[in-house]
């Protein structure tokens, strides 16, 4: 069987297109390594995801709301007067609301 230079240049591209995509997260996955979660400093409205009592970003009701988070460098939380590093598993997209 022959192979045309179209499907060459479709195959490689596919390819291209897949090592890229894994580059991406694999820089994305280290950069979030590089960063906390960091509960009680957030301004209202201004949380970066969900959390036990919200379902998502931006929806703090007001400043340094307990639960609401913002990601800091590691390192960072102790040192912003009321704030708390938190690994609460509810502390992601969707938070434990239920929709």
């Amino acid at each position: 069987m022959q192979v045309s230079d179209k499907s060459r240049t479709m195959v490689a591209s596919a390819l291209t297109a897949l090592l890229a995509l894994g580059g991406i997260a694999t820089s994305h996955s280290a950069k979030a390594a590089d960063f906390e979660k960091c509960a009680g400093i957030a301004a209202a409205g201004k949380n970066d995801c969900g959390t036990a009592v919200s379902a998502c970003a931006g929806t703090a009701k007001q400043d340094r709301d307990a639960h609401a988070w913002v990601l800091v460098p590691k390192g960072t939380c102790s040192k912003i007067a009321g704030g708390t590093v938190t690994t609460d598993a509810m502390n992601r997209h969707g938070g434990g609301v239920s929709n």
